[in-house]
């Protein structure tokens, strides 16, 4: 008779939400409430980068030829510093894993010095990142866009390789006029200016026999597969008279790389990504100073370690998703 009514006795308290599920805590089942419903985020924002891209292949920028700078370098080293970069956000995973261990085992000093070094891993990243995005902003050659909004860039027939405006592009006095204030014209504000006009390009490409045009549509089959379509030089000559404007870097209207999309989700994604990165960057600071006066000493455990520690395996598995998509794939 009592083990039947400590059976009733027990079932009822388990049904009854007595029993923590997985024996986690309230705060740890909500950080991972929290993560499933940001992973689902990121997947819709990186379905929809796929998407596109399949949808528009032919034209989409190789990211070989975008990602080619490395700080205090000059020369093409494609996928290099996205590469460090990468690097350095798993290992500033594994320092967190170390910290959540050390805390585990109410090693202190251990994870004050654990938690440091991820601190600076992700301080690391999000300064590349800022940098990249400069970098990318600024763009590296210059092209043209047609009225069509297609990108048309210039190669040197002799190297194969791309062939900056300033390389060819002929200068032309008096072509524009910016309102310049000492010379007694009231300033007023304009539009950014290229460093260049249509016709200085223009003029630039007839005067240099070895410079060709190259679209942003890939081939699909031969021997140059999966390169750009390079033109010869009288188709190139036919084609410049469709640029309508001069394009230098990237923003969310124009792309000097190709297709104006691949730059809308570089931006968004990579750029909500690193809302996250310097979010948690500033979470593990606060945490960091909770460890350094002894706060989770005093509670008698670092659980507080471990949950940012969860958010911060995810903010390294979504840029693992993220690199593969815009830098692998």
């Amino acid at each position: 008779m009592d083990t039947t009514v400590t059976t009733e006795m027990a079932e009822e308290n388990v049904w009854g939400g007595g029993n923590r599920p997985l024996g986690a805590s309230y705060g740890k089942l909500m950080m991972w409430f929290f993560l499933v419903s940001d992973a689902l985020t990121f997947s819709g924002f990186l379905a929809a980068y796929g998407f596109s891209r399949f949808k528009f292949i032919e034209t989409w920028p190789i990211a070989d030829e975008v990602f080619t700078h490395v700080p205090f370098f000059h020369g093409n080293y494609p996928m290099i510093y996205v590469a460090f970069m990468t690097f350095i956000l798993i290992m500033s995973s594994v320092t967190m894993v170390l910290a959540v261990d050390a805390g585990h085992k109410m090693k202190q000093n251990a994870v004050i010095w654990y938690m440091f070094l991820t601190i600076i891993g992700g301080a690391i990243f999000v300064g590349s990142q800022a940098w990249e995005w400069a970098t990318f902003i600024k763009g590296d050659h210059g092209a043209v866009e047609t009225k069509g909004g297609r990108i048309l860039q210039f190669l040197d027939v002799e190297t194969g390789e791309r062939v900056a405006l300033a390389d060819f592009a002929k200068t032309i006095p008096d072509v524009r006029v910016e309102h310049d204030e000492p010379e007694g014209l009231w300033f007023e504000s304009e539009s950014f200016l290229p460093s260049f006009s249509m016709n200085e390009v223009e003029e630039g490409l007839m005067a240099n026999p070895n410079i060709v045009i190259r679209t942003e549509a890939i081939l699909q089959e031969g021997e140059m597969e999966g390169h750009k379509t390079v033109l010869t030089r009288e188709q190139s000559l036919e084609k410049i008279k469709e640029g309508v404007e001069v394009v230098e870097g990237a923003n969310l209207v124009h792309n000097e790389y190709g297709s104006r999309l691949f730059a809308d989700f570089f931006f968004f994604i990579t750029g909500f990504h690193g809302f996250h990165v310097f979010s948690g960057v500033m979470i593990n600071i606060i945490i960091f100073f909770n460890v350094v006066l002894g706060t989770y000493e005093r509670r008698g455990h670092y659980e507080m370690v471990e949950k940012v520690g969860l958010y911060w395996h995810f903010v390294d598995l979504v840029w693992v998703f993220v690199f593969t998509f815009f830098y692998l794939v």
